[in-house]
């Protein structure tokens, strides 16, 4: 058996690898067509024009509800681990819990609303985005930490720190990209890919966590519940943003 087929690993490392590519490809794209500058656009900038904002639209939502799922596997994967760590607390596990999704659901508000089009939705999007997200793996990092030994090792639990802690640091410099200035503009930039691809890879961290049993079923079926509300927002959304713009 192969170490993606084990557990629930798929779902990480399904979400790491087409987050990346999702970036990737909308920003080769948008330099081949010399929609953006080559050095560190955006990442928002690399899916405003046609075709890859429609593409960048599509692979973000897809990478949304991979999160999703992602985030709600960990949840209850921490509520296994609480028959054992009980010091584990249930609330903090379950405000990481709506901390991930409400990242991903900035994640679909960025994707929906191109910033040429409706710039201030898109920026609420983008920090809901990066905060939560920031806030969601710093309070992994306290429940790895509350869970240990039953939970990850000592080792995973210092790159998840090291993570968070460097999510964190370069998030500042992307919070003020109005300023004007080229090397603040490219600074800033370049903070941003830092803290979209930290967050990304955090959840790398989570393959081993997963290779454990976990009830399968069970999961499924909280999940679609869960997908089953967060896709009629997306839809609400998507159909508001087709909507003509005065």
């Amino acid at each position: 058996m192969y170490w993606f087929e084990q557990g629930l690993c798929v779902l990480p490392a399904f979400l790491v690898v087409w987050s990346s590519a999702t970036f990737i490809i909308c920003y080769i794209i948008a330099i081949y067509r010399h929609d953006v500058d080559v050095i560190f656009p955006y990442i928002s900038d690399t899916g405003v024009s046609p075709p890859e904002s429609c593409i960048f639209g599509l692979m973000t939502f897809i990478s949304a509800c991979a999160g999703v799922g992602t985030i709600y596997a960990r949840y209850k994967h921490v509520e296994l681990l609480r028959e054992d760590a009980t010091n584990v607390s249930a609330r903090l596990n379950k405000a990481a819990l709506w901390l991930g999704v409400i990242s991903c659901f900035g994640m679909c508000i960025v994707a929906t609303f191109q910033e040429t089009v409706v710039q201030i939705v898109h920026d609420i999007g983008a920090i809901l985005f990066f905060v939560c997200g920031i806030v969601y793996i710093i309070l992994q990092c306290f429940i790895s930490f509350q869970a240990h030994p039953y939970g990850c090792s000592k080792y995973v639990f210092c790159v998840r720190v090291a993570i968070a802690s460097l999510a964190a640091v370069a998030f500042v410099p992307t919070s003020v990209s109005i300023v004007q200035d080229y090397p603040f503009h490219v600074a800033s930039a370049v903070c941003e890919w830092i803290v979209a691809f930290t967050f990304v890879f955090f959840f790398f961290t989570y393959i081993h966590d997963f290779k454990v049993s976990i009830s399968l079923s069970h999961i499924v079926y909280s999940f679609l519940i869960y997908i089953y509300s967060f896709a009629k927002i997306l839809l609400f959304l998507f159909s508001y943003s087709s909507l003509p713009y005065g």
